[in-house]
C-alpha cells in the first residue's frame, strides 16, 4: 500500500468540500470552571479530571466537527518531569489524550447522529517548543537551539500520539521555519503517519520568526507526509491574507483556524478586544474562496462557532 492511500485528510476532501475542525479546547475547559493558568495548560486536566476533556471533544463532534485536536499541545516529557512525573507515566499520559478523543468520537459516531459527514478524525496535537517554555516564545520562534535538540524534544511526543492511534498529527502553532522543517523530517520516522503544519504569524505574509510564508509553503510542499499547510492561533485578518500567500506556492490543502478576534498579550497572559464583527460562518466563505479547505477555530472559539460553520457547509 502506498502512503498516498493512507492520507485521511485527502480521503475526506475527495468526498466533501471542507473538513471542519473543532474550536478551542482550553476555552471550553475553563467554561466548566477550571483554572488553566499553568505551564501544562490543558494537559494539566489529564491529571485532575480527564473526563471533562472527553466531554469537550464530544461537544465539538456534536456541533459538527470532523476532527478533534487532542489535549497534548503542551504535554511533554520535560514538562511532566517538572511535576515529578517519570518518563514512562508521561508517555502514557500523552497517549491518553488520543484515547479520550477517540472515545468521544466513537461514542458520538455510534449514537447515530451523523448525517452527510465523514467519520471524524482524531488529530494528535504537537505544539511548538516555545509552548513548553511557557514564556510566549511560541509567538516569536527564535529559540536559539539546534535541529537535533528540537528533534529530541519532539520525537517522544510524536511517538506517543502515533502509538495511541491518532489518525493524523497536528503540528500546530509553529512560529519557527527551523522547527517546521525538523518536524516534517521527523515524520519520516513514522512512515504511515500524515500531519498538517500550521504556523503562527507576524503578519499576513510572514510567520512569527520573520520567514516569508511563501518560502515555508514551497519547502514543506516537498514533504509527502505533510498533508496540509496553513495557519492557526492568529488574528483573522492576517490569517485570511495568509491563505492567498500559501496558495501561490503549494497544491496541498490549506488549513486555517484563527482566533475568535481578540488579541493575546503574552506578557500578561490575557486577552483583549472583541470578537470579530463578521460571524465565523460568513468568514468561512471568505476562507474557502481564498483557497482553504480545512476550517476551524483556535483560541476563544467555542462549539457555537463550529456549529455555525458546519451548518453552512452541510
Amino acid at each position: 500500500m502506498s502512503i498516498s492511500t493512507l492520507n485521511p485528510i485527502k480521503s475526506i476532501l475527495q468526498q466533501y468540500p471542507t473538513l471542519i475542525l473543532d474550536g478551542a479546547l482550553a476555552t471550553e475547559i475553563e467554561s466548566h470552571g477550571y483554572d488553566l493558568d499553568d505551564p501544562l495548560w490543558s494537559a494539566r486536566i489529564l491529571l485532575d479530571d480527564p473526563e471533562v476533556i472527553r466531554q469537550v471533544h464530544y461537544d465539538y463532534f456534536k456541533a459538527g466537527a470532523d476532527c478533534a485536536i487532542t489535549s497534548s499541545y503542551q504535554a511533554t516529557i520535560d514538562g511532566f518531569a517538572k511535576r515529578g512525573i517519570e518518563e514512562k507515566e508521561a508517555f502514557e499520559l500523552m497517549k491518553k489524550t488520543v484515547e479520550l478523543a477517540r472515545q468521544a468520537r466513537d461514542d458520538f459516531w455510534k449514537g447515530g447522529e451523523s448525517t452527510n459527514r465523514p467519520k471524524p478524525l482524531v488529530a494528535g496535537s504537537v505544539g511548538p517548543y516555545g509552548a513548553y517554555l511557557a514564556d510566549g516564545a511560541e509567538y516569536i520562534g527564535n529559540y536559539g537551539v539546534s535541529d537535533d535538540y528540537l528533534a529530541e524534544f519532539h520525537r517522544p511526543r510524536m511517538q506517543a500520539l502515533v502509538e495511541a492511534g491518532a489518525d493524523v498529527l497536528a503540528l500546530e502553532t509553529i512560529p519557527s521555519f527551523q522547527e517546521s522543517k525538523v518536524l516534517a523530517s521527523l515524520l519520516k520516522e513514522f512512515p504511515d503517519t500524515y500531519a498538517w503544519i500550521s504556523f503562527t504569524l507576524k503578519n499576513g505574509e510572514t510567520i512569527s520568526d520573520g520567514t516569508n510564508l511563501q518560502d515555508c509553503a514551497k519547502v514543506l510542499s516537498e514533504y509527502e507526509q505533510v498533508a496540509a499547510i496553513g495557519v492557526n492561533c492568529s488574528p483573522i485578518p492576517d490569517a485570511t491574507e495568509a491563505i492567498s500567500e500559501i496558495c501561490k506556492m503549494t497544491d496541498k490543502p490549506i488549513i486555517i483556524y484563527p482566533n475568535s478576534g481578540e488579541t493575546y498579550d503574552a506578557e500578561t497572559n490575557t486577552w483583549h478586544g472583541e470578537e470579530s464583527c463578521t460571524p465565523f460562518d460568513v468568514q468561512s466563505d471568505v476562507w474557502y474562496e481564498a483557497g482553504a479547505r480545512i476550517i476551524g477555530g483556535c483560541c476563544r472559539t467555542s462549539p457555537q462557532h463550529i456549529e455555525s460553520i458546519a451548518k453552512r457547509w452541510r
